[in-house]
């Protein structure tokens, strides 16, 4: 019986979580099927991908994009500034489920499901010149086997690699976890732990911020899905706890049952929390010019969208501002009558201001860009 209560009691909570977004004096404008607030407009940047996933931009303004199922990086280009890609050139093959993406000291950074690779890489570069130079070994496979990677404002390479299952306690240190390594791959130690799969990392203002997926099968709305800032050294839960309500301590997983409830006295909480299930995934900050400034510094986050939920849960675009909490709704429109058209994956900052978002579900990157009133 408490836990039925806890469970309508989180229902309730959480059905605030996420709010919609934009003024709320002038109806959203919807394009492509998809809605936005007033003022913006939402369309087809390029198309064609198998299972499009991680993005990140050259200081050119060239948009690197990983196909994890197929295997490969893209370059897109928009040359001629239409905001529209004029094409997509291979720049590398053959990887293992390729996924993070980072440009760092006149590299390209790329993190396959059991590895971080890097090839020499200039902005302007439509091709790898060489093969892939392994840097670090990782854990493949398991529930989760997409791996992120990021540079830190320190010029060290930081790398999340999920959890092998929904709950358990792992024997690889890597697991469910972010480490941090020298950028040539020396020197890796964990630098937080209990992250069951944080598939988004970004670095803003001097802070490392990280999305995460709760666990399952705890029914509908426990745990709701959190956002994190991490410092080195955190703990934030998982196996043994999760966040319930923003800012506050962690619960203890009874259901899990290891350990007992004194272990979550020091697990870090999320400052934010959405709807359970709604598996947030990649994140970004808004540092564009084009956007009102309303949305500056403001994180945006995909989500990517429920499997196991009686009611589906994410398919969306969120806002979190970083210093209240908030969450509310920016792109809907991806889910309709309980049928999704397509699944958001990774949002990115474009040189001119736009904000591109991957969706791994129509195989496509779309444009949001603020068009005015």
């Amino acid at each position: 019986m408490k836990r039925l209560l806890l469970i309508g009691t989180l229902a309730l909570a959480c059905a605030g979580c996420a709010q919609t977004g934009g003024d709320a004096a002038k109806p959203p404008l919807e394009t492509s099927g998809l809605t936005v607030p007033a003022g913006f407009k939402v369309t087809p940047f390029a198309e064609g991908f198998q299972k499009p996933r991680m993005l990140v931009v050259a200081d050119n303004g060239d948009v690197l994009l990983s196909d994890t199922s197929a295997g490969k990086v893209y370059v897109l280009l928009d040359r001629d500034k239409n905001g529209e890609a004029d094409g997509k050139e291979l720049f590398a093959s053959g990887l293992n489920q390729p996924h993070g993406l980072a440009i760092h000291g006149g590299y390209l950074y790329v993190a396959n499901t059991d590895s971080v690779v890097r090839f020499p890489f200039k902005a302007g570069d439509l091709k790898s010149t060489g093969a892939a130079e392994k840097l670090v070994d990782l854990p493949s496979g398991g529930g989760h086997s997409t791996r992120t990677v990021e540079f830190g404002p320190d010029g060290k390479m930081y790398v999340s690699a999920g959890s092998s299952c929904n709950v358990c306690e792992e024997s690889d240190p890597k697991r469910a976890a972010i480490w941090v390594y020298d950028a040539d791959g020396k020197n890796g130690k964990q630098y937080a732990s209990g992250l069951r799969n944080a598939v988004g990392i970004e670095w803003f203002d001097g802070q490392l911020y990280s999305t995460n997926n709760g666990r399952d099968q705890l029914g509908d709305d426990i745990p709701p899905e959190g956002f994190y800032k991490v410092n080195s050294g955190d703990f934030f839960g998982w196996p043994y706890c999760y966040t319930t309500k923003a800012g506050e301590p962690q619960v203890w997983d009874k259901d899990f049952g290891k350990k007992s409830a004194s272990v979550c006295q020091d697990a870090t909480p999320a400052f934010a929390l959405t709807t359970a299930h709604s598996a947030p995934l990649g994140l970004a900050f808004y540092t564009g010019k084009t956007f009102p400034q309303n949305y500056a510094g403001q994180m945006f986050v995909a989500l990517h969208g429920s499997w196991n939920r009686s009611e589906k849960s994410g398919y969306k675009v969120i806002t979190v501002d970083p210093k209240s909490g908030k969450v509310a709704d920016f792109l809907t429109g991806f889910l309709k009558n309980d049928k999704a058209s397509g699944r958001p994956v990774d949002p990115v900052v474009a040189a001119d201001g736009a904000m591109l978002l991957s969706d791994d579900g129509a195989g496509k990157v779309w444009r949001i860009q603020y068009v005015g009133q």
